[in-house]
C-alpha cells in the first residue's frame, strides 16, 4: 500500500449470486482524510464498507485498510476502526450505560468508556434509558457513540446523520471534524449535499457499480445545479433572458412574469443581468442530490475524465 493511504481499493467487485453489484471500484483515501461517498440506493456505498470490514467477502480485488489485507488481517482491521452501518442492530434489552460499558469491555479499553460517556453527554443521550424505549434519533446517536469512543485510526459511517433533527446534524458533523483535527481518517456515506459540503475533503460518486467521479468539494460547489427562480413587476422578453453564463432557462411562456432557470458554478453574469430587469423577487434552492448525480452521470457518460 503507498505511503499516506489509509484505504486503498483496486478493482474491488462484488456477487450476489448471479447479480454484480460492484465493478471494479477504486478508491485511494488519504491518511487524515476526510472522504465523502455519495450515491443512490443500491449502488454499492454499503457493499464497499462491508468488504473492507471482511463482514462479506469480495469476488476479487485488492483491499487495505491500515495498510492491511482485511481478509487476512480482519481483527486488526476492526481493532483500529470505528464502523456505523446503515441498518443499526442493538440489544433492546440493555439500556445505553450497560451496552457501552460491553463494548468498551470487548475492546478491553476502559478509557473509551469515559470518552463514550462525554459523547452521549454532549449528543444528549440519556445513558439509563433502554435501547427499545430509544427513539430512532438517540439510537443513531448510540451508534454514533460507539463507533467513536475507542478514538479510531479509521471511521467508515454509513449515513452518520440519519434520524437526527437538523441541529444535531451539525453537532454530529463538528464531532467527526474533530475527530479528524486529531488525525482519524473518515470514510463516509451520505445522501446530504450541504453536509458532504461541510466537512469532506474529496468526495467519490459511485453508480451501479463503479465510481463515476472523483472530486473536491470546491469542484463539486461549482458542479452544483442551483434552481433559481425570478419574479419581475412585468413580462419581459425572452431574447432578455438568454445567454446567460452557466444559467439554463426553463421557462416556456414568454408573458409570464415568473421565470426559473438551473445555474452551475459562478452567479455573478446572472446577478449582473438581472440588475439591467424590473426583478420584483429572486429566490434560489439548493440542488437535489439527485440533480447532481443527474449532471455527474450524464458528464461521466459523455466522456468526462
Amino acid at each position: 500500500m503507498p505511503e499516506g493511504y489509509a484505504i486503498q481499493v483496486e478493482g474491488l467487485t462484488k456477487f450476489y449470486g448471479s447479480f454484480q453489484a460492484l465493478f471494479g471500484v477504486d478508491l485511494a483515501i488519504r491518511e487524515g482524510e476526510i472522504y465523502g461517498f455519495l450515491g443512490p440506493n443500491g449502488s454499492g456505498k454499503t457493499t464497499t464498507i462491508r468488504c473492507l470490514l471482511d463482514l462479506i467477502s469480495p469476488a476479487s480485488g485488492l483491499l487495505r485498510v491500515g495498510g492491511l489485507d482485511p481478509q487476512k488481517n480482519s481483527k486488526a482491521v476492526r481493532q483500529m476502526t470505528g464502523y456505523l452501518p446503515g441498518e443499526l442492530h442493538l440489544d433492546e434489552r440493555m439500556n445505553v450505560k450497560s451496552l457501552v460499558k460491553f463494548l468498551s469491555q470487548l475492546r478491553k479499553n476502559p478509557a473509551s468508556f469515559t470518552y463514550a460517556c462525554q459523547l452521549a453527554e454532549e449528543l444528549e443521550l440519556p445513558l439509563d434509558t433502554k435501547i427499545k424505549n430509544l427513539s430512532k434519533g438517540n439510537k443513531q446517536k448510540v451508534g454514533i457513540v460507539q463507533a467513536l469512543m475507542h478514538h479510531p485510526r479509521i471511521l467508515m459511517l454509513d449515513e452518520p446523520t440519519g434520524g437526527l433533527d437538523p441541529m444535531m446534524r451539525q453537532l454530529v458533523l463538528k464531532i467527526i471534524s474533530e475527530a479528524q483535527d486529531e488525525g482519524t481518517t473518515v470514510f463516509f456515506s451520505s445522501h446530504v449535499i450541504s453536509e458532504v459540503e461541510q466537512i469532506a475533503d474529496r468526495v467519490g460518486i459511485i453508480r451501479k457499480g463503479k465510481i463515476a467521479s472523483e472530486i473536491t468539494t470546491d469542484e463539486l460547489f461549482h458542479l452544483n445545479l442551483r434552481r433559481v427562480v425570478v419574479r419581475f413587476d412585468s413580462p419581459v422578453r425572452l431574447d432578455r433572458l438568454s445567454g446567460i453564463e452557466n444559467a439554463e432557462h426553463l421557462s416556456e411562456n414568454a408573458t409570464s412574469t415568473r421565470h426559473t432557470f438551473n445555474l452551475t458554478g459562478s452567479m455573478r453574469d446572472f446577478i449582473n443581468r438581472m440588475a439591467e430587469l424590473p426583478v420584483r423577487e429572486l429566490d434560489t434552492e439548493r440542488p437535489s442530490l439527485e440533480d447532481v448525480f443527474m449532471r455527474l452521470y450524464e458528464d461521466d457518460e459523455n466522456g468526462r475524465d
